[in-house]
């Protein structure tokens, strides 16, 4: 399975819930892989501990695509174990968004499908983190992916893109992908005491719109969990939130 998490709007936790569900996966005994395509890194420094990206990463995968050579890396060259048991990391990098105007240049959209088509045999799960654009990288992600889901924060702003994210990966499904499935809206930080949030999320679901459970609650723990970069379900297993995202996984892996 091939995931994407997918949002153009910064700050509604993408990373965040790719980080969590991945560990979540990899702790119910799945050998998974996270790719961090967004050149922030935030998905690479939660896994790593490090705001250093390791040497085999992203940027240098895609940068192959550039060059011609007798002796290719094969996809695990850029690939690092983490902290871990059972989850990989393909990291970020800065560089990568250098790298984009000539990957776009050169029309290769496609090769991550074909990557990651290879290591489907290797992988249990695929979990890829975007950048909050609608770029090369995100693309290239939805192309790849069989399943997309998009975070949702309650906001008047995610509100109004949400139609527009779900047009672009339609799109995406119908030019490019027909295996692509919006798999679900991701509802996080969410506030149950709170009028809006709730109002919200009841109009996604009045107006059909696949809202997933349980909708991930606002908590001040998630920041401990990112300043040790330690997934919610290795921080605290037993605290509300770690048991949403193992819910949420659960739920997902059932689909």
């Amino acid at each position: 399975m091939r995931r994407v998490v997918f949002n153009q709007k910064g700050g509604v936790g993408k990373s965040t819930i790719t980080v969590n569900l991945a560990a979540a996966a990899a702790k119910a005994g799945r050998k998974v892989l996270l790719i961090d395509l967004d050149p922030q890194g935030n998905a690479s420094h939660y896994l790593n501990g490090s705001h250093e990206p390791p040497a085999a990463n992203a940027a240098g995968f895609f940068n192959q695509m550039l060059t011609i050579s007798m002796f290719e890396k094969g996809p695990d060259a850029f690939i690092v174990p983490t902290r871990f048991d059972q989850l990989h990391l393909m990291a970020s990098h800065p560089e990568l968004t250098e790298l984009m105007v000539k990957l776009e240049a050169r029309y290769k959209m496609f090769k991550l499908r074909e990557t990651l088509l290879q290591l489907d045999t290797v992988y249990d799960e695929i979990w890829i983190d975007t950048p909050p654009a609608l770029n090369f990288y995100t693309r290239s992600a939805l192309i790849a992916a069989n399943r997309c889901l998009i975070p949702f924060d309650c906001d008047t702003f995610s509100r109004h893109a949400l139609l527009s994210l779900m047009d672009n990966a339609a799109e995406i499904r119908a030019d490019h992908n027909p295996e692509l499935h919006i798999e679900g809206i991701v509802v996080n930080q969410f506030q149950p005491r709170a009028s809006l949030p709730v109002r919200m999320v009841q109009a996604l679901r009045d107006e059909g719109h696949p809202v997933l459970n349980p909708p991930l609650s606002a908590s001040v723990k998630i920041r401990e969990s990112h300043e040790r970069s330690l997934p919610m379900v290795y921080l605290d297993p037993r605290h509300k939130l770690a048991q949403e995202f193992s819910q949420l996984y659960q739920h997902l892996a059932g689909a």
